[in-house]
């Protein structure tokens, strides 16, 4: 079911973040999502994430509704103009994908081909205003459509941003340009996202909190040093550094997650998971934290 009416029917709605693979080769991302089916309410299928090249987003989601799961459909900026955007989004409906993440997206010096010319035409926001035009029955230049999507749009938000008053300010924004729910970066610390909700109490947006279920302390310092908006408490990376073992990480992991759910569980609408290839973690997470698929 689409996210939209998951919120609406006020269950606490769960997602799971996969990657599709380096190549043609979709057995094992097929393999993950068929894993976590009945546990999570939906699949967010990244694109061309932090400028990486990949199989797209939209294939994988096709393939994924195909086989009954609910994708939701990544969609960046960075790689697209206008028209492209557009096409993708009536080709996203015209295959039955109804829920659509929008983002500007990774500059393309971050990934394997830094040598690759940037689009920006739109960004994020000028996206949930385009995808809300074709739902209105339009294209940007306002010429009628035959046919239209009733898309349910999602955008990004950055709990723990510092100044954090840009990143309400766009939030703002964003709903005002059709955003319907917010996925937010990854949340290390609880209370730092409860000061968050206070500041936006007025806006009435459904929130899934993001969570990166930890490797190792030294992935928890990468991302304090190169990631902007994460934030690792220092007695959340002590605890990675007393696990020895790959199985003590993964437990450690496990548990921190699942505490961090429960902590945020009464201040949002749902979660979402980016297990980074532990997929496997997903239901020992969620059986910690309580949460009955």
């Amino acid at each position: 079911m689409r996210l939209d009416r998951l919120f609406e029917a006020g269950k606490f709605v769960v997602t799971v973040e996969v990657e599709p693979p380096k190549g043609t080769r979709v057995s094992e991302m097929l393999e993950r999502a068929e894993s976590l089916r009945g546990l999570v309410d939906a699949i967010n299928v990244t694109d061309q994430q932090s400028s990486v090249m990949r199989l797209g987003s939209l294939a994988s989601c096709h393939l994924l509704k195909e086989r009954g799961i609910e994708p939701v459909f990544q969609l960046t900026c960075r790689d697209r103009n206008r028209i492209a955007l557009q096409s993708d989004l009536l080709s996203a409906w015209a295959l039955g994908i109804e829920n659509v993440l929008c983002l500007t997206g990774d500059h393309v010096s971050l990934g394997d081909h830094p040598q690759a010319k940037p689009v920006f035409d739109l960004d994020s926001v000028s996206l949930l205003w385009t995808a809300r035009r074709l739902k209105e029955g339009y294209d940007l230049a306002g010429n009628p459509l035959q046919g239209s999507p009733d898309f349910c749009l999602g955008a990004v938000v950055t709990p723990e941003a510092d100044p954090l008053e840009p990143q309400i300010l766009k939030m703002e924004r964003k709903i005002r340009a059709g955003a319907q729910f917010f996925q937010t970066q990854a949340v290390y610390d609880p209370k730092a996202y409860e000061r968050f909700t206070r500041e936006i109490e007025g806006l009435k947006a459904p929130i899934l909190v993001g969570i990166i279920p930890l490797k190792s302390a030294k992935m928890a310092r990468f991302m304090n040093e190169n990631i902007a908006g994460i934030k690792v408490p220092d007695g959340v990376i002590a605890e990675m550094e007393r696990a020895k073992t790959r199985e003590e990480r993964r437990r450690k992991s496990a548990e921190i997650c699942a505490r961090i759910v429960q902590a945020v569980r009464p201040h949002c609408q749902g979660i979402h998971l980016m297990p980074m290839g532990w997929e496997d973690l997903v239901p020992e997470i969620l059986e910690l934290a309580g949460i009955n698929p």
